[in-house]
């Protein structure tokens, strides 16, 4: 039944993604050498101070930075690291494998490989996650297809249990808590929406019209959320690994619950499907290193020895974060996305009517164009 309020959350996601980076590219900075500053640090500072609260757009601008930088410690990099480390532990032999206990080995190697592509800026960051990201959604989403394909006479079975689910008085409770307390959290680990981090990252791109950015980016929840996320539960439905003996389980054991719902049709799929979260432990880890940054930038100055200071910091969470028990690390991680959501909720709600301006120039400009 949650399943059916997340989809719908991530309907809804799609609209606060539109307005945060339409108005990342709208308020961003940029440097004497081309370099762009942007996110909610600048948009509730400027935006803010434009609709005469100057005072409060500062103020929610510096608890949005330190919680930004918070974040990319906790759920853009211990939380993927450590999610990696299970997968990997599991398929070299669980509690057996020489890694049971000296996760710090893989959280050494994966630093390496991080401080490796952040040294190189957003440029080199970019390179990789292009090569990295369509890589890990074809595959998933190939493996999730042959899954439904391979089963496709549940399908049906599948989303009536999804609504029924959704709809039933214990199913609307759960669902709402579900999404709440779940589906909002993970929700925002996957599509950002809300959180105000993506903006920080659709903020660097070459545009005449901030809205043009903001209509690119609502998509991603779309795909994220309403898509993938959809296809995965279909996956854990249809093949027994949804039911009431699994329903307060861990992250830990949710990923290798999945782990096991593609393995029990496709043999060879968890070797592929642990490759597929170490590139997306790794794509997101760089992808964060570069948010928290923006933000200790804001806070600190945007000196090479301040900027050299954080990746150092950044990698040694990695560390951390393989070898730290996954309670600690998701409770965090949690507590981080959720404070970022607070100071950038606020600004999008007071700012909601610049989002509109935005909008309705860039489709007059369509319009100009077309005629």
């Amino acid at each position: 039944g949650a399943t059916f309020w997340m989809i719908v959350a991530g309907f809804l996601g799609m609209a606060s993604k539109f307005v945060e980076c339409t108005l990342g590219v709208k308020y961003r900075d940029i440097d004497e050498n081309g370099v762009v500053y942007g996110g909610p640090m600048y948009y509730l500072t400027k935006g803010l101070k434009a609709r005469g609260f100057t005072k409060l757009g500062k103020i929610l601008a510096v608890l949005f930075a330190i919680f930004v930088v918070g974040g990319s410690f906790g759920g853009g990099n211990m939380f993927q690291v450590n999610q990696a480390f299970q997968l990997v532990q599991n398929i070299t032999g669980g509690d057996t494998s020489m890694l049971a206990g000296n996760g710090w080995l893989f959280g050494l190697v994966m630093a390496v490989l991080v401080g490796i592509v952040i040294i190189g800026g957003i440029q080199k960051i970019a390179k990789v996650t292009d090569k990295i990201v369509p890589f890990m959604v074809v595959t998933y989403v190939a493996a999730s297809i042959f899954v439904l394909v391979a089963k496709y006479d549940m399908i049906g079975w599948a989303f009536s249990e999804i609504i029924n689910g959704a709809f039933s008085p214990e199913g609307v409770a759960g669902g709402a808590i579900g999404v709440l307390v779940q589906g909002f959290r993970r929700a925002a680990f996957s599509n950002e929406a809300g959180v105000g981090s993506a903006s920080i990252a659709h903020s660097a791109v070459k545009t005449k019209y901030a809205a043009s950015e903001g209509l690119v980016a609502l998509l991603e929840p779309l795909i994220d959320t309403v898509i993938v996320c959809t296809m995965t539960a279909l996956v854990l439905i249809i093949t027994g690994n949804v039911n009431a003996d699994n329903a307060s389980l861990n992250d830990a054991q949710a990923i290798l619950l999945t782990s096991g719902a593609f393995e029990s049709v496709i043999s060879w799929f968890p070797y592929v499907l642990t490759l597929a979260v170490v590139l997306f432990a790794f794509s997101t880890m760089i992808s964060w290193s570069y948010y928290g940054y923006q933000g200790w930038a804001y806070l600190f100055g945007r000196s090479k020895k301040m900027e050299y200071a954080y990746k150092l910091i950044f990698c040694l969470f990695v560390i951390v974060g393989s070898a730290a028990s996954l309670g600690s690390v998701i409770g965090f991680s949690d507590a981080m996305i959720f404070a970022m959501m607070v100071p950038n909720m606020v600004g999008l709600v007071i700012l909601a009517p610049r989002v509109k301006e935005e909008l309705k120039r860039y489709l007059e400009a369509i319009k100009t164009k077309i005629s």
